[in-house]
């Protein structure tokens, strides 16, 4: 990790407010001009985010150069730890009920001290996608099963989804986000089969997608056949690399993360608790941050907890433990420590 020192180094922080408008809701940014076309609530947030990506992919920094904003500052973003360590992320905070976005570099240390505060994966800043050979297969679509790329994918999109959807979100409605997020085109467009959502024990869960509608977060066309479409409006999820066919690899994994699969009919909230800790999870074992899977479970921690208890008595998880640093661990039936 490269710290910030005393010499002038370049500045990786921008911030945006949401500001009352006449119409609507105006986006104030210190480094461009105002905007004068107000913007409907339903889409505030989405456009906020995807103005602090344009940013960072703007001001792209190789990566021994960008320094720990946070500590710049003398780490008053957030309570004392034991000091900066880690590589450098970009951390995305949201401040004041929605109103206020920061987007800066922090050290790892100082990006999980934050409150209401999510790491944002490369892969969502990332300005084009890459393309395969003419006449060469998609690495992902050649692959016989499934590993810890479709693993990261989905961690890193539960990072961005903690984020991205309000706070008050549901499990069902971020195991929905996920899926349409991975399964997107680049248009944004999702199209979901009714067996799918059957599958998924979501079917006719209209207050779900109006939810998500309301959040701004997709629009819901006409209903088409057996098959629902959606149009995400989130834009900072359309240009993530990989393609979208190692991304539908991420999405299928997700409904069945293997060695933690537990039945679709367990309440959604057990389903993302589950998920979140196979993404997390090494072999037969894992490790997290309290607050930063509580935030990926869309739970306070000691909801959390609760539901850590549940996956113990429902022989998921064989036990999990505290750690004196703030961490959780788990172990599966059969893993010996």
């Amino acid at each position: 990790m490269r710290l910030s020192s005393t010499h002038a180094t370049v500045q990786r922080i921008w911030t945006v407010e949401l500001r009352p408008h006449a119409g609507g809701l105006a986006l104030a940014c210190p480094r461009c001009t105002p905007r004068g076309r107000p913007l409907q609530a339903a889409s505030a947030r989405s456009a906020a985010l995807t103005h602090l990506a344009r940013h960072a992919r703007t001001d792209a920094l190789p990566g021994h150069l960008r320094t720990c904003q946070c500590r710049a500052r003398g780490c008053h973003w957030h309570p004392r730890h034991r000091g900066c360590a880690g590589p450098v992320l970009l951390a995305l905070t949201c401040d004041r009920g929605g109103r206020a976005w920061r987007l800066a570099d922090a050290c790892a240390a100082c990006a999980a001290a934050m409150s209401y505060t999510a790491v944002v994966p490369p892969t969502l800043l990332s300005a084009g996608r890459p393309q395969s050979a003419p006449g060469r297969p998609d690495a992902g679509h050649s692959a016989a099963s499934y590993g810890p790329g479709e693993q990261q994918r989905v961690r890193e999109m539960l990072t961005y989804l903690a984020a991205a959807l309000p706070r008050f979100s549901s499990s069902a409605v971020r195991l929905l986000a996920l899926q349409c997020a991975l399964r997107a085109d680049s248009q944004g467009r999702v199209r979901l089969p009714g067996g799918f959502l059957r599958g998924m024990r979501l079917r006719g869960r209209t207050e779900l997608w109006h939810e998500l509608e309301h959040a701004g977060w997709l629009r819901l066309p006409a209903r088409r056949h057996s098959c629902l479409e959606v149009q995400l409006l989130d834009a900072a999820v359309l240009a993530q690399a990989p393609g979208r066919t190692a991304r539908v690899r991420a999405a299928q994994w997700a409904l069945h993360p293997v060695p933690m699969a537990v039945p679709p009919a367990m309440p959604p909230a057990v389903r993302l608790t589950t998920l979140v800790l196979a993404s997390h999870a090494s072999v037969r074992a894992g490790c997290g941050d309290l607050d930063t899977l509580g935030r990926q479970c869309g739970q306070s921690p000691q909801q959390l907890e609760d539901l850590l208890d549940q996956l113990v008595r429902s022989q998921v998880l064989a036990a999990w433990h505290h750690q004196d640093n703030g961490e959780v661990s788990w172990r599966l039936p059969g893993h010996r420590e």
